[in-house]
């Protein structure tokens, strides 16, 4: 396990869980620009643990948790900040943080009670990462400049999280339902 933890993918997604209260704080106070960058740079991180991990041969099982736990730790962090600070409305940002809340629970209690281990996202979980993440830059954004189309996309965006977290939630409870029902039929039968 140390030697997973040492890995440089590992200690760049470790390093992008460190840069979320600083982030939350520029927020807080106010500090779009700073805010921005700090996210950039966590994506940049994000991205380049990936790589890392293929082009060195690094993958472990460490950094296949890990990993999705830092993006959806940065993810709803930012949404609350954004929430608490008026520029993200609360119905968005308890969706987002209900569904991952649920699907961390219903995963973890799958993994304790069941030999279900397969928990990569769906297409749905996919794009729904991809617009939250869209969204946070483009809340950012809107505050450093006076952009109409800026303020367009944002909102764009803000329906598309919320429509794609739906959406991704309901696929995701559909499949796990799918999943246990096949891994009890396949108990019943040998029974």
């Amino acid at each position: 396990m140390l030697r997973q933890l040492k890995s440089t993918p590992n200690l760049l997604t470790l390093l992008r869980l460190i840069f979320i209260p600083f982030i939350a704080m520029t927020v807080m106070d106010g500090y779009f620009g700073w805010a921005l960058a700090l996210f950039v740079l966590a994506g940049l991180s994000d991205g380049l643990d990936g790589f890392l991990a293929r082009r060195m041969n690094q993958r472990t099982t460490l950094g296949q948790y890990l990993d999705p736990i830092a993006d959806k730790l940065l993810l709803s962090t930012m949404f609350l900040v954004l929430a608490l600070t008026h520029k993200v409305p609360w119905k968005i940002t308890i969706l987002v943080f209900s569904r991952d809340f649920g699907i961390l629970l219903i995963s973890g209690l799958l993994f304790m009670t069941t030999s279900l281990r397969d928990f990569t996202p769906s297409f749905f979980g996919k794009a729904n990462t991809v617009a939250q993440i869209c969204t946070v830059l483009l809340v950012l954004l809107d505050e450093l400049t006076d952009a109409r189309l800026v303020t367009a996309l944002k909102q764009v965006g803000m329906w598309s999280t919320f429509a794609l977290t739906l959406i991704s939630w309901i696929h995701y409870t559909v499949i796990v339902g799918q999943r246990l029902r096949s891994a009890s039929g396949g108990r019943s039968a040998a029974a």
